[in-house]
């Protein structure tokens, strides 16, 4: 929902920046994997230790940047499959860095009791409904069908995550981590729905 909007808002910033980058020999891929695994580095480093100011705004930094490959592929006539999928395998490693970070810190920091099952459970689910929210995708086009709409993109799920995890780092109550990784879940999965529901679509008007 939120991605769509963003992406047209990163085009219109970051062209002119993604083609100087081109000049100096970077490539998209290039920037696919180092996006990735300082994604991973400052989710696995910082989120665990429940240090979420700092690492929410180098996510920010870091997830913000990650758009110029897109956008210099796109630039420069670079655009490729194997690009393409590069870059959705290694948004599935980020995701569940950041969401696996959560259930880390949940586990660590958090007493025992519902409120830590719930957390820990949320954002296992939330690798898990990540996931399954882009294989959908990937199966509904192998089979010649569109679904890549829904309630909850990528960037949604880790904006509301974030809001989430900034939330307690600003001193409010740690159940704004348990209801942000809820929601996020409750939103994967119904995306995951309302695809497989769109595919079903696709076919159901071909029969007719």
């Amino acid at each position: 929902m939120l991605g769509e909007h963003g992406r047209s808002i990163t085009k219109t910033l970051f062209t002119k920046p993604a083609l100087a980058m081109a000049k100096v020999g970077i490539t998209p891929n290039m920037l696919t994997v180092t996006g990735t695994v300082l994604s991973v580095v400052v989710a696995v480093c910082t989120l665990p230790q429940g240090h979420f100011l700092l690492g929410v705004g180098l996510l920010l930094i870091v997830l913000f940047g990650d758009s110029f490959d897109g956008i210099l592929a796109r630039a420069t006539g670079t655009s490729s499959p194997f690009g393409a999928f590069l870059d959705s395998c290694l948004d599935r490693l980020t995701d569940a860095a950041v969401f696996g970070s959560l259930a880390v810190w949940a586990a660590l920091h958090m007493p025992a009791g519902t409120q830590r099952t719930l957390t820990v459970s949320f954002a296992v689910a939330c690798v898990g409904l990540g996931a399954c929210v882009s294989y959908v995708r990937a199966r509904a086009e192998s089979v010649g069908a569109d679904a890549h709409k829904g309630l909850a993109e990528r960037t949604d799920r880790l904006i509301i995550a974030g809001l989430g995890a900034l939330a307690v780092g600003f001193g409010l109550s740690t159940w704004c981590i348990t209801v942000a990784l809820g929601v996020v879940a409750l939103a994967a999965f119904i995306t995951v729905v309302q695809r497989i529901l769109a595919v079903r679509s696709h076919f159901a008007k071909q029969a007719k």
